[in-house]
């Protein structure tokens, strides 16, 4: 019995999902939006509690030895382990943190 083949479907621009990625390949002086945390359960929390929550916008300032955010008007240092757990979408230029 052959299976009726799967139609593909236009998907409006509008809908389209966002290219998420870590935020340890952001370059630095970009805002981004953080769309999810993928680090252990206790990492996550701490995360959470420094300001880096999904949704908040958070500017990269710097990427050496570790990665420096402007998060909350406050600058915070994470390792560039950690900045690989944090999954992040990119915000249109009318929109970046001063």
């Amino acid at each position: 019995m052959n299976k009726p083949a799967l139609q593909s479907k236009s998907v409006p621009n509008d809908c389209a999902q966002p290219v998420l990625y870590p935020l340890s390949q952001v370059a630095p002086g970009t805002s981004v939006r953080i769309k999810q945390l993928s680090g252990a359960g206790e990492m996550a929390v701490r995360l959470r509690e420094l300001g880096f929550c999904e949704e908040q916008r958070i500017k990269l300032l710097s990427r050496h030895a570790s990665v420096i955010c402007q998060v909350c008007n406050s600058r915070l240092g994470i390792s560039e382990r950690l900045a690989q757990s944090i999954l992040v979408e990119p915000i249109p230029h009318e929109r970046q943190i001063a």
